[in-house]
């Protein structure tokens, strides 16, 4: 056999017993590029948790992720070359270019694709958009960015442009406007002005005791309004009944399609959630405490970063816990707690197998508080007017207040703070206005993406937890979607499973694969209803988190409530 001949490189003699190897494993690391990752992380720490704030330091600085890039993050971080890419390549606000790629346009325009913004017209922008901006912008469709109320969305660069028409997205791009305005907000000063801090004061001096403060919140009623539902005050005792040092994590990824209330009530009253925050942390005696905010939301974290440095220049209690802002980057699956509590740690957002629970070992190893923005929002009312003031409100049995989201057909869409219990129809009668001129009341999402799809006729049933299971659906954190007679409950969940296929996490094969056939499935024109039945009970049966086992959700009620559709 004719082989050719590799001739062996005669290698110079060393007085060493081994041979040392002239370059590590792996991809080489080119000096510029090591040398621009080190400008940009300056002296900040190169621990591992903070490698998807680092990634974004380069994602924003670049545009894109090189290759080279990301080699050199590896090697400034002491992490493996893989471990970064595999991080990287989860998210999606992450532009990963390999070697002999083209990078991506400097500038990219998001159009929400929520089903909100599907109503209000982001098909037609999708299509006119790309010949209108130009090879030079990059024009891509993107999951719900939070802002359902203001649909249609196009977020240029950083900058939303709400209630979007192509003249107004060409006008922003053109003018280079791709930061978003600052706006009013009660500032620090502005709080404590009014009043500010003074409860969290009280608490620390001994005014309040910590056994009364628990009893307050267990006696208000008051549940997790991220969707889950679980009692407040419970959890409070429960993790402060658990070994130190305690951690707290602060969930404002409310990646839920129709979901936006925690972001107006940050645009509004950031101190208020802060103190809150603080009272939780001083009743449970947490050490540290974690903000996860939603990539989506970047005028809402240059307020909170400048809110934050106030606060811990002029702390309003002794040992004030050390507090961290975390940047998500654009994955649905980090609402849930554990897989938010994974991409705290620098690590990719899969849901973690349960138990242990995160009250028991949460963020790194540590018995961990986990709360959503709007449930820490209402801690001050209810310490300073009692869990009775919170109690006496509701409707039709129920007790306690909620911050609907509404959005779709009504006239005025938006956060509405009514009873918890209200109906649709009087939620769209008494809060918003009635429906849009010339439409008609056809079916609603009582609880965004996951929540089900109901007809107009089941209009008086009472949105809040529990009241809702019984029919194949559930209020979660109050996303309210509104269809009309122009709508079709198909088309919904078309959408929403085209969402579950691109947000699934890809951890455990029911999800991942069940997703992916589902919204293949619906896509036909006669849909197979028994085959869709089993795969809805194995997803629902066998997935890891909530995404799995709710995401057939919309499929379903289509099914039990829409048949007319299916003809």
């Amino acid at each position: 056999m004719n082989h050719k001949v590799i001739p062996i490189a005669v290698q110079e003699v060393v007085n060493t017993k081994e041979r040392k190897r002239q370059a590590p494993k792996g991809r080489r690391v080119d000096p510029v590029a090591l040398e621009e990752v080190r400008a940009l992380l300056g002296d900040e720490s190169r621990q591992a948790d903070l490698l998807i704030e680092h990634l974004h330091k380069i994602q924003d600085k670049f545009g894109h992720l090189a290759s080279s890039h990301l080699a050199a993050l590896a090697q400034e971080m002491r992490l493996a070359q893989t471990e970064v890419y595999e991080v990287a390549s989860f998210y999606h606000h992450f532009d990963i270019v390999k070697e002999g790629e083209t990078a991506p346009q400097a500038l990219t325009v998001r159009v929400c694709d929520g089903l909100s913004c599907e109503m209000a017209g982001a098909r037609d922008l999708l299509a006119k958009l790309p010949k209108i901006l130009g090879k030079e912008v990059r024009v891509i469709a993107a999951p719900c960015v939070g802002r359902c109320e203001q649909a249609p969305v196009a977020v240029v660069g950083q900058n939303p442009v709400i209630h979007a028409t192509c003249e107004a997205v060409q006008a922003t791009v053109e003018s280079k406007q791709i930061t978003q305005a600052a706006g009013d907000i009660v500032n620090f000063a502005g709080y404590q002005s009014a009043g500010g801090y003074d409860l969290l004061k009280k608490c620390v001096s001994g005014e309040r005791d910590v056994e009364s403060v628990i009893k307050i919140m267990e006696d208000s009623g008051l549940r997790g309004l991220g969707g889950a539902g679980f009692p407040s005050g419970r959890k409070w005792r429960i993790v402060r009944g658990e070994k130190g040092p305690r951690l707290m994590a602060v969930n404002i990824d409310e990646g839920e399609p129709g979901t936006f209330k925690d972001r107006v009530y940050l645009e509004k009253d950031p101190h208020r959630f802060l103190e809150g925050m603080l009272i939780a942390a001083w009743a449970v005696d947490i050490q540290t405490i974690y903000i996860y905010l939603r990539d989506e939301y970047h005028g809402c974290r240059t307020m909170l970063e400048a809110e934050l440095a106030k606060l811990k220049a002029n702390p309003p209690m002794e040992n004030m816990p050390e507090i961290f802002l975390r940047r998500g980057a654009g994955a649905y699956i980090c609402g849930e707690e554990s897989a938010m509590i994974e991409s705290i740690e620098g690590k990719r957002g899969m849901p973690r197998l349960r138990p242990p629970y995160v009250a028991q070992v949460g963020l790194f190893g540590r018995p961990t508080l986990e709360h959503n923005f709007e449930t820490l929002y209402w801690v001050r009312d209810i310490l300073e007017k009692g869990g009775e003031w919170f109690t006496s409100h509701g409707r039709h049995g129920r007790k306690g207040l909620r911050s609907y989201s509404v959005s779709g057909r009504v006239k005025n869409p938006g956060v509405k703070l009514a009873p918890a219990g209200i109906t649709i129809q009087e939620l769209i009668d008494e809060h918003c206005g009635g429906m849009l001129e010339g439409q008609t009341f056809y079916g609603y999402l009582p609880g965004g993406a996951s929540g089900g799809i109901l007809p107009a006729s089941m209009n008086d049933i009472p949105l809040d937890f529990d009241t809702l299971q019984p029919y194949g659906c559930f209020i979660g954190s109050a996303a309210v979607i509104v269809m009309s007679d122009k709508d079709t409950a198909v088309q919904a969940a078309r959408n929403m499973m085209d969402f579950f296929k691109h947000e699934s996490c890809g951890q455990c094969t029911p999800c991942r694969v069940g997703t992916a056939k589902a919204a293949a499935l619906i896509q036909k024109p006669k849909w197979d209803v028994g085959l869709l039945e089993d795969l809805s009970q194995v997803m629902r049966d066998s997935s890891i988190c909530g995404l799995g086992q709710a995401a057939p959700n919309p499929i379903d009620c289509v099914v039990k409530y829409f048949p007319h559709e299916l003809a």
